[in-house]
């Protein structure tokens, strides 16, 4: 009879145990396919529960050995852990993995939950070894009690960030990717673990702050609860300069930043009359904080090529005393740059004696755009001729789908806004400054006296108006037939 047990046991084994594997395999695999996460439970139940329960019951009815043996006992410790393990791992799978959105299971932080699932590993193992090893644990929860009290007087400051840790994660006023900025320090989340919050600064350090110190501070989140994040600039003008004028400057300046978002549209604001200037505060909006440096550093290059542009005066915080010597100063001053200016000029443009620019100081205005400004917008009306002095710019047309492309670049001698201010019609094309560029915008009524003076000018503005015609509709005429 029992060698008959025997023979059974080992049968059922030697048969029972592989056919076990390979139905639990298929079960995995397939619910790997569909993503389900129940089958990180089945893996454990294969790989650990399963061949710890055969070699047990394979000592236990094949073999016969003791059942208070120390060999037994430890093999079947071992497997009564590996079944809380895959326990475990089953309510994890069923109540947090498969949570949706917006409950309470998807709220629980996975500290906690880790938290959890130890303290329940170590009650299990504690029951196992009263059931098991009749082990009495009287002593060893008083040892436990002790040593537990001794540790934490030890371990304060951790455990203090650890139980801060779990208070910000259940509350969730940031996540990995945020920007923060903590007391002084700005920075990206990068990792959040049990006892800190790693920040990657924009000078590309990492700086750990515990649980503990972050929770005493005030924290500010640029990412949310929208990604926008508004910034605010200060900058001074002249007082001769008219508020009005200088507002809109700096919010058409805003608005062709690239970077800077049109909606919420930039704002701004009059702040105060300091000492040596006018101080406006510019408030605009962009979509990533990481981007701040560069936006802000592009958008207070414009703001300098737009004030010489408008004749917008950026003071010096110095005392400055002025010396009236009536109006003919402005206009020597004015003459001076326009003589200066001259050598750029092609031999072909007739602008006349040097001595009489000086009368054309309300005609003729000199002019400077940064890189990637537009200095003649599609859409506008012509009333100038643009002469560049130094720098280089490209002229750009719509195609049939409204992207813009590139037709013909420009450089130092050259003119353009000639299409627009013969036909009378707003602009075609775009001028964008590839380089920093200086121009002398050139009235309508100036054009005309120039043309009146020397009429071999109108021909030479005619040839290289019907050159760029061509040029604009060849582009328009390749992208159309790209398209058919």
């Amino acid at each position: 009879m029992i060698e008959s047990n025997v023979l059974i046991w080992s049968i059922g084994l030697t048969i029972g145990f592989p056919m076990l594997v390979i139905l639990l395999g298929e079960l995995i695999h397939w619910l790997q396919r569909r993503g389900r996460p129940l089958a990180a439970t089945l893996r454990a139940i294969r790989n650990q529960v399963l061949p710890v329960l055969v070699v047990l019951l394979f000592m236990q009815h094949v073999l016969e050995l003791d059942a208070d043996g120390r060999l037994l006992k430890s093999i079947g410790t071992l497997f009564w852990i590996c079944v809380i393990d895959a326990s475990l791992s089953l309510l994890n799978s069923l109540f947090f993995e498969q949570a949706e959105a917006d409950t309470w299971r998807a709220r629980v932080p996975k500290l906690l939950i880790d938290l959890s699932r130890l303290l329940l590993v170590l009650l299990g193992t504690a029951i196992v070894l009263a059931v098991v090893w009749k082990a009495d644990l009287a002593g060893v929860v008083t040892a436990l009690g002790v040593s537990s009290l001794v540790i934490g007087l030890a371990l304060q400051d951790t455990l203090g960030s650890v139980m801060s840790g779990i208070a910000l994660l259940f509350e969730r006023p940031f996540t990995v990717g945020d920007w923060l900025r903590v007391g002084d320090l700005v920075g990206q989340v990068i990792d959040i673990n049990w006892r800190a919050v790693r920040l990657q600064t924009l000078q590309r350090e990492m700086v750990i702050i515990p649980h503990k110190v972050i929770s005493g501070e005030i924290i500010r989140n640029f990412s949310r609860p929208l990604r926008l994040h508004a910034e605010r600039i200060q900058i001074g003008f002249s007082y001769n300069d008219p508020p009005n004028l200088a507002i809109q400057v700096l919010r058409s300046t805003a608005l062709s930043t690239q970077g800077i978002l049109n909606d919420p549209e930039p704002q701004i604001f009059t702040l105060s009359y300091d000492d040596s200037a006018i101080t406006y505060e510019v408030k605009f909006f962009i979509e990533d904080y990481s981007d701040l440096e560069e936006i802000r550093s592009r958008f207070m290059t414009r703001v300098w090529y737009a004030a010489q542009r408008s004749n917008l005066t950026i003071p010096f915080p110095i005392r400055t005393l002025y010396h009236f010597h009536g109006p003919t100063s402005k206009a020597e001053k004015t003459s001076k740059k326009f003589a200066e200016s001259l050598q750029s000029v092609p031999p072909f443009v007739p602008l006349g004696r040097k001595e009489d620019l000086g009368g054309l100081a309300e005609e003729i205005i000199l002019q400077h755009f940064g890189r990637g400004e537009k200095a003649l917008t599609e859409g506008n009306p012509g009333n100038a001729l643009y002469i560049i002095l130094s720098g280089q710019a490209m002229i750009t047309a719509r195609d049939e789908i409204g992207q813009e492309q590139d037709v013909l670049p420009l450089k130092a001698g050259e003119f353009f806004g000639e299409m627009a201010l013969f036909s009378g019609e707003p602009s075609t094309i775009s001028v964008t400054a590839t380089d920093d560029l200086e121009v002398m915008m050139i009235s309508a009524s100036v054009v005309n006296q120039m043309i009146e003076r020397q009429p071999s000018f109108a021909r030479e503005i005619g040839q290289i108006l019907e050159i760029r015609r061509r040029a604009v509709q060849a582009v328009k005429q390749i992208r159309t037939g790209g398209l058919q």
